[in-house]
């Protein structure tokens, strides 16, 4: 099968489309998973902290506690994040689980794919320089190549070039994962001044999340008793 013929078939596979914070939050995950793999999973504040975060990112956002527990939830209903279970573990921490969805996201791919979900389109040469902190990744042919499989993945295309802005040299590359980009989007990394990010929560989701802290307190208040018969 010929390249046009399989991006043509990819096209057509659903992916899930995700809302700036969720990239944002997906894109956290990633990225800690790589540089700061010693508070790897990310508790609920770690990932606010991160979402908020003002270097290498591109808007910068402000985020509170409540608008990230709605993105977790809504990447955990399309399973891309998982909550860890850990006995001893006083808070609830996340994963992401993109790579279950899918494989061909190695490490290299990883990183460069965190910084697309984190700034927004780039060229290869920036997304190489920028990802470099995450994984060692090859020349800027190599990131070309490998922005290109993930163009053509056979689970559904994660990236897509873009058409090139008038007046710059380079077209740059986007994330396919937030849905198709706009050709003549601004150039990300525009934003100076913080975005602040109001979500409308849906009652389902609501009542979903009143269920899962009811079900986190229940168990938490059988581990107390638990832990008082044995005399822990």
């Amino acid at each position: 099968m010929d390249k046009s013929a399989l991006s043509s078939e990819t096209a057509s596979v659903p992916r899930p489309v995700l809302s700036l914070l969720d990239a944002r939050v997906l894109g956290c995950l990633l990225e800690k998973e790589l540089a700061t793999p010693d508070v790897y999973p990310l508790s609920l504040n770690g990932l606010v902290n991160a979402c908020n975060q003002k270097s290498n990112r591109a808007p910068v956002l402000d985020v509170g506690a409540r608008e990230v527990e709605i993105a977790i939830e809504a990447l955990r209903a399309l399973r891309l994040v998982s909550v860890v279970s850990e006995a001893d573990a006083r808070v609830m921490k996340f994963r992401h689980t993109l790579v279950n969805a899918y494989p061909l996201l190695d490490i290299e791919g990883r990183a460069v794919f965190a910084e697309l979900l984190l700034r927004g389109p780039q060229t290869t040469a920036e997304l190489r320089a920028r990802a470099e902190r995450l994984a060692p990744l090859p020349d800027v042919a190599g990131v070309e190549s490998l922005l290109t499989t993930l163009a053509l993945a056979e689970s559904g295309a994660l990236t897509r070039k873009l058409a090139r802005q008038p007046g710059k040299k380079e077209a740059r590359w986007a994330q396919l994962l937030s849905g198709e980009p706009a050709p003549e989007e601004e150039a990300a990394g525009t934003s100076v001044e913080p975005l602040k990010v109001f979500l409308a929560i849906p009652p389902e989701l609501t009542d979903r999340l009143a269920t899962l802290e009811a079900e986190v307190a229940a168990l938490r208040s059988e581990l107390k008793t638990l832990r008082a018969e044995l005399g822990a």
